[in-house]
């Protein structure tokens, strides 16, 4: 009972929260005397291979990279104005934890875009600014995948539009 395939091989994908990986391999492992199709994915960013379900993919969250037009948007929506975020740390960062499970390059984008800002108001707490820092690695990871442009030019335009207020 194999369900239709989202990804090939080769194939670029976001798992939120982990990064940027690349589908290696698509195998079958027998549990439970059935055998399970999964996705082999490296992600690059922590040297790490992982398996997924493939009929877990899409409730993990997994997706492809983003067209480049969204990869744009993302960019612009970081030098939007926005609505003030919580002053109390554990509600803000529940709720932007929330954001990176989600996944999508827009509510990364508003994770990095809220912290960044809040950061310069007032140093962030460590669970926080580790949260800030995935969530600006994988934007940049993903912008970068997305435009075909080195992350250092990426993580130089997140910053330039950061800091145009």
């Amino acid at each position: 009972m194999s369900k239709a395939k989202s990804f090939q091989v080769e194939q670029k994908v976001v798992y939120p929260s982990q990064g940027v990986g690349i589908i290696k391999a698509i195998e079958e492992k027998e549990f439970k005397k059935e055998k399970i199709p999964y996705y082999v994915i490296y992600l690059e960013v922590s040297d790490m291979t992982i398996m997924v379900p493939v009929d877990k993919a899409r409730q993990l969250g997994i997706r492809a990279i983003v067209p480049r037009d969204e990869a744009q948007k993302a960019l612009e929506l970081i030098s939007e104005d926005y609505e003030p975020i919580p002053s109390d740390w554990k509600l803000r960062y529940q709720m932007n934890l929330d954001l990176l499970k989600k996944g999508s390059v827009a509510d990364i984008a508003a994770i990095v875009r809220s912290l960044y800002h809040r950061s310069k108001v007032k140093e962030l707490p460590i669970l926080e600014r580790k949260l800030y820092d995935s969530a600006l690695k994988l934007l940049e990871d993903e912008v970068s995948y997305s435009l075909r442009k080195p992350r250092e030019e990426v993580e130089n335009m997140i910053f330039a539009r950061l800091e145009a207020e």
